[in-house]
């Protein structure tokens, strides 16, 4: 029974379903690793045992009765910007520290009903804004690769947890890269759905016309058995859209590779700053899927300049509105002793806001002011609009778009890039969000250093099933998604 991280999701059902293991036994078996490995990695902010034991005894007397979901006694981790009943929700930041929602976020809600047990929260950059997980109010994260460098960011302690094998899966959520970026820097899969496939009801807002929550996991299989769970419409989010949803993992050999139109953006690979092995692993990984039967097509995306500055206004400027709330009044962090009301929000803000959230406040709200609103919100909608065209006038004549997740594999821990340098590392992620489109990472090998690389896949709307099986079949013809860094082959 020492073995059982390195089971896959499917393994893990089969094990539960033939009695071979208890959901009991399991949820014992990671919270023993997280007790023992944890303290280096620094991925969980909160480990609920008490609630996650419950939850592995009621998915025990499901499965003896036979009333079990497929995955019923699963154990995983939620990034601590989902709302969860009962246990604290910081989303990585002071202003957020004694804050116990009363509700779940729907994909918890989700989760739970499916018979999953979580585990606990996993840390994250403050508010989702960053790339690194360095901003978050309890501390850096490690990269379980290397625990000197970062995990990657906003949901980097999903990442390094699934990594560590902390947890079988997480959950995360993506407005610039977040899923797909932290996934590439820790070796692995993770998709960031269409916006409104997974509800957003519950998730702390940054930037509500970009979030997107989605799966990591170590392959794309496992990042399919999730997705059944959490996608789908819910009444409680508006922008929650009212669509089939597809047995992703009975879609997983749906998409034929022969014949398929991968598209190459020749603007793509000559970024400045796109790192020589990550360009070297992501055209080998490009390589192996024309010898599975693909066709590469090079295509122009003329857009690609406009990315980062595009979505530095419009996802601060989103920020900036969705962050008002937290003003020292009603919940969360509030100032000792104010002179009046006035010094009640401001020291409120300023003590509870780390730098970079302050600096996106700031941001958005001049892009929002009389006099720049035309200027810059308006026009950055505009060119937004003219991203989205880019891409779709691409899928008249291809099926799917690769590109590197990032230009780099992992900074070391306390690198300090610059605002400017950690921005123009978003390049390649930016864009689905300002389009809406579907993405997914795939780990395609590693660099000198030995770390992980990813190749990003961006699927036309709707396209998830067709994105994890591209993915799940290139990673039977591979095995980069089954290395494991040496900290997640320490037994518990």
């Amino acid at each position: 029974m020492t073995d059982l991280h390195r089971l896959s999701i499917r393994e893990l059902a089969e094990g539960l379903s033939q009695a071979k293991f208890s959901s009991r036994e399991l949820t014992e078996h990671y919270l023993q690793r997280i007790a023992k490995i944890d303290s280096q990695v620094k991925s969980y902010v909160t480990v609920t045992p008490e609630q996650a034991l419950a939850e592995a005894d009621a998915a025990d007397a499901a499965l003896k009765a036979g009333n079990a979901t497929a995955l019923t006694g699963i154990p995983l981790a939620h990034k601590d910007i989902f709302c969860t009943k009962g246990i604290k929700t910081t989303a990585g930041s002071k202003i957020l520290d004694n804050f116990i929602s009363p509700y779940d976020a729907t994909v918890v809600e989700k989760t739970k009903a499916a018979g999953l047990v979580t585990l606990g929260k996993v840390n994250m950059d403050e508010f989702a804004m960053g790339s690194t997980s360095e901003s978050s109010y309890v501390g850096a994260t490690s990269n379980p690769w290397a625990l000197d460098h970062v995990p990657g960011g906003s949901s980097g302690g999903s990442a390094a947890a699934v990594a560590a094998d902390l947890a079988p899966f997480a959950t995360g959520t993506d407005t610039g890269g977040s899923i797909r970026q932290p996934a590439s820097f820790c070796g692995l899969t993770g998709l960031k759905p269409t916006y409104g496939r997974v509800s957003r009801f519950g998730i702390i807002a940054y930037a509500s016309s970009l979030d997107q929550a989605g799966p990591m996991a170590r392959s794309a299989e496992d990042c399919a058995y999730l997705m059944n769970v959490i996608a789908g419409h819910d009444a409680k989010d508006s922008t929650s859209v009212k669509k089939e949803v597809d047995d992703y993992v009975a879609n997983l050999s749906n998409t034929s590779l022969k014949g398929l139109r991968i598209g190459i953006p020749k603007q793509y690979f000559n970024v400045v700053g796109l790192d020589a092995d990550v360009k070297a692993r992501v055209k080998e990984s490009l390589k192996k899927l024309e010898e599975m039967g693909a066709t590469l097509v090079e295509i122009d995306l003329n857009m690609t300049e406009a990315y980062v500055p595009t979505y530095y206004l419009i996802a601060p400027a989103e920020a900036s509105s969705n962050l008002s709330r937290y003003d020292g009044v009603r919940y969360g962090h509030r100032c000792e002793n104010p002179a009046d009301l006035m010094d009640l929000y401001k020291r409120s803000r300023s003590e509870g806001f780390g730098p970079e959230v302050q600096r996106r406040i700031l941001i958005g709200t001049y892009a929002l002011s009389a006099g720049y609103y035309d200027a810059y919100y308006v026009k950055a909608q505009k060119v937004r609009r003219l991203i989205q065209q880019d891409f779709l006038k691409a899928f008249e004549n291809v099926d799917v778009i690769a590109a590197p997740s990032a230009p780099t594999t992992a900074y070391k821990i306390g690198a300090n890039l610059s605002p400017t340098e950690m921005y123009l590392g978003d390049i390649y992620t930016l864009a689905v969000n300002l389009a809406g489109l579907p993405a997914i990472n795939a780990p395609v090998g590693f660099d000198k250093d030995s770390l992980p690389v990813g190749l990003q896949l961006i699927g036309n709307y709707w396209s998830e099933s067709q994105l994890l099986s591209i993915v799940h079949q290139y990673q039977q013809n591979t095995d980069w998604h089954t290395k494991r860094a040496a900290i997640a082959e320490e037994n518990a």
